[in-house]
Formats: structure tokens, C-alpha cells, sequence
């Protein structure tokens, strides 16, 4: 029997390991951790509670028991729970979708008597904020490009993914990247379950307004987002921070999350990555060129910073810049060093 080459054999372990781990990856290590604000009843509003809800809206009730929010204890005796915590008093909405008895106009008015997050962008995440402003992931949503732009809550979670429960077994089309690659995907009730009860999973979710960021992912050098091994979410909090991009931690500290050996502290740091941080050198999403530097050559990415003959970062002379090579063949450990300032070792 012939043995398998060394390639091939931790190939095959790369794949295992890979299906293992994609059957949980959608799930965040851990929850965030959310208060629940005690909602009591409106003076003079009216509550049917969720049995009289699930009467009409079948689909989405038994969307909602399998959310944790469906399990939310009430905090006192008479608190608010179930639809009407987000949806409000269902009262006057019921008895006018009852007396409509199926004329068109009438059950369009009672619509109107409940909250169907049809509003404003402000006003519908106004209702998620009631209890997920306490997160430190979602606290700042209501000062997020997001919200600034009209996204709202709604516009990327669904408390009851109705089209998951008609069609369990929907698949998505992808790109040539994310058929070939990817690890393997759960099914799409369970996908929406434990992914935040986003519509769609990263990224095609994201990919609906970020179509320039699809392009680039698309590029033969980018990170391994369309394969399903990194999600947008891992860099970017979608909710808001006080970084640029939305990322989830300032500068290049998000990079080093994955790229540890980058992370120094060195005694001799190249003021590039700790000024500009790793997008001065590398495009984050996709590059035509190797190790996703923003310019084909080395040495031309070198001289965008190292330009001036005469200047003290550069030590060359006019005319000894090496025509032909890369930088790093002398200047080896760019990212920073220990033992020389002008990274040779």
C-alpha cells in the first residue's frame, strides 16, 4: 500500500480540522453580556401576551421561541415579555385584525396600530437599545456610520428568520472563491440561531452595501473572508467604535489579534507601522500583489516614506538604491527589531 506524501497527509488534517472547527465558527466565543431593562406596562395600554399573537403569526412565533429572547424571565410580576417587549401593546391591533374579518383596508389600518419597525432607522434600533445599550459591543450603535448612513437594527438581525423556517435547507450561490475553499457551512435555521440572528451570514450580508469591499476580496492575494475562515466581524464591530473603519481595536492592534509575531514590543520600531500602522504597507481586504503590499515592487513601496537622498532615513546615497531585488534581502526584519535600528537583523 502506498503511503501518502507529507503534503498531502497534512493536507487532509487541515481539511478535518477545518470541517470540525466551521460547525461552530459562526458562534462568538463568548455572548456579550446584556442587561435586561424591566419594561412595565404602558399606563391604559393593552396586552394580549404571545398566545394571542401566535394565533395570526404562526411562522414567526415559533421563529422567536427558539431565540433567547423568547426566554427572558420577567424581572417583576408584571413586566413586559414575549412580542409586545419589542413590538409594544397588541390590544388595539388584535381586535381590529379580528373585526377586519379579511377586507384588505381594514386589516391595512390595524397594522398600523402596533409598532412593525417601519419607522424611522432611529426609532426602530430605539427599540433594541432599550436593552442591548448595556453590551460594550452595541453601547455606541446609536453613534455608528451605521445608524448615520440609515441602517438600523433590523436592517442586518431578524427576531424571527421566517423564510429559515419555510426553507431550512436554502443554500447560497457564493463566488469561486467560497465554493472551492470553504469550510463547512451550518444549516441555515441553526446559522441564524447561533450568528447573532443576523438575515444572512458573513459576508454576503455585509457584501449587499459593501460591494467594493466583495471586489476586493475577490483579488488573488486577500484574507480568507469569502472561504468562510474570517468573518468581517473579527476586525470591524459593525456597532460603532471610536476607531477608524469601525475596527475593534485602534490601529494596527487589530492586525496583531491574528499576525502575533508583528506585535513586538521592539526595541527599534519602524515608525510606519506605529504611525500609519500595517495599511501604510498592506491593503487589508485584497492586493494583485504578494502579501497584500500595496505596491507590486518592494522597493517601490520602500520609497513612498524613503524618498529623500539626503534625509536621515535614508542612509543611501543618490545613486547606491539597489535596481534590481527587494529591500528586505538586506532589511530583513522590517516590522521591527531587538538588536539593529536599521532592521538588518
Amino acid at each position: 500500500m502506498q503511503r501518502p506524501s507529507f503534503t498531502k497527509y497534512w493536507l487532509e488534517v487541515f481539511v478535518v480540522c477545518a470541517a470540525a472547527s466551521g460547525q461552530t465558527r459562526p458562534e462568538a466565543p463568548e455572548s456579550p453580556s446584556i442587561t435586561v431593562a424591566p419594561m412595565a406596562p404602558a399606563v391604559g395600554a393593552g396586552y394580549v401576551g404571545v398566545e394571542v399573537c401566535k394565533g395570526c403569526h404562526k411562522a414567526e412565533s415559533l421563529q422567536f421561541n427558539l431565540t433567547a429572547h423568547a426566554a427572558l424571565k420577567p424581572v417583576h410580576a408584571d413586566s413586559v415579555t414575549g412580542c409586545e417587549m419589542c413590538h409594544g401593546p397588541g390590544k388595539a391591533h388584535a381586535d381590529a385584525e379580528g373585526a377586519a374579518a379579511g377586507d384588505d383596508a381594514k386589516t391595512a389600518a390595524a397594522g398600523k396600530l402596533i409598532f412593525s419597525f417601519h419607522a424611522n432607522p432611529k426609532q426602530n434600533s430605539g427599540r433594541c437599545l432599550v436593552c442591548h445599550r448595556s453590551s460594550r459591543d452595541q453601547k455606541a450603535f446609536a453613534h455608528s456610520e451605521h445608524l448615520q448612513h440609515g441602517v438600523d437594527c433590523s436592517s442586518c438581525h431578524s427576531m424571527h428568520l421566517t423564510e429559515a423556517g419555510r426553507n431550512p435547507e436554502a443554500r447560497r450561490l457564493g463566488n469561486a472563491q467560497s465554493n472551492f475553499f470553504n469550510v463547512p457551512t451550518l444549516p441555515e435555521q441553526n446559522r441564524w440561531l447561533h450568528n447573532s440572528q443576523l438575515l444572512k451570514r458573513q459576508p454576503e450580508l455585509c457584501y449587499e452595501c459593501h460591494g467594493n469591499i466583495q471586489a476586493q476580496f475577490a483579488l488573488p492575494t486577500h484574507h480568507r473572508v469569502p472561504e468562510g475562515a474570517l468573518k468581517c466581524s473579527d476586525c470591524h464591530n459593525p456597532h460603532g467604535t471610536a476607531n477608524r473603519s469601525e475596527l475593534v481595536r485602534s490601529g494596527s492592534e487589530t492586525c496583531v489579534q491574528c499576525h502575533v509575531e508583528k506585535r513586538g514590543p521592539y526595541v527599534f520600531e519602524h515608525p510606519a507601522a506605529k504611525i500609519e500602522g500595517c495599511i501604510s504597507c498592506h491593503a487589508p481586504h485584497g492586493s494583485i500583489n504578494r502579501m497584500l503590499l500595496v505596491r507590486r515592487e518592494e522597493r517601490f513601496l520602500c520609497l513612498q516614506c524613503h524618498v529623500n537622498p539626503i534625509a536621515d532615513n535614508v542612509p543611501h546615497s543618490r545613486l547606491s538604491f539597489q535596481t534590481r531585488g527587494t529591500c528586505t534581502r538586506c532589511h530583513s526584519s522590517i516590522h521591527g527589531s531587538n538588536f539593529d535600528a536599521d532592521f538588518l537583523h
